[in-house]
């Protein structure tokens, strides 16, 4: 899940990921990631802020600024925790950092924000699952 070669599986809008400074230890390495949704793309600049990878439990934690309007963090986290199980927990956290930015987030509400989280939870317990 982690890995440039099955980031594409879990973040299918993601139509381009390029590294522009990947640090030893990975945390402080930035990359360029364009969004496509519909006709839209948006273009942006992520840091990973932590990272852990060992046999039982991989972390990752990002953070970038979407359309000059949001600055967004996103943690994921796999544990293991027997040989057929592990736990996955996701959270994230979008805030408007002008005024553009906080009236968006308010006109889309909680509703429409936890929609978004359960599909894209959904598709990563469907990838899980699926034989690579």
């Amino acid at each position: 899940m982690f890995g440039d070669d099955q980031y594409k599986r879990i973040m299918p809008n993601v139509v381009e990921r390029k590294p522009l400074d990947v640090k030893e230890g990975v945390v402080g390495s930035t990359y360029t990631e364009t969004y496509q949704e519909g006709k839209r793309q948006e273009s942006y600049i992520v840091t990973v802020l932590e990272y852990q990878d060992t046999a039982t439990k991989k972390h990752k934690k990002t953070e970038f600024l979407l359309a000059k309007a949001f600055n967004i963090q996103t943690s994921y986290t796999l544990e293991k925790v027997d040989e057929n199980t592990t736990r996955f927990t996701y959270s994230g956290k979008n805030e408007g950092i002008n005024f553009l930015g906080r009236s968006l987030l308010k006109l889309g509400g909680t509703k429409n924000n936890n929609k978004v989280v359960t599909d894209f939870v959904n598709l990563v317990k469907e990838e899980s699952l699926k034989v690579v």
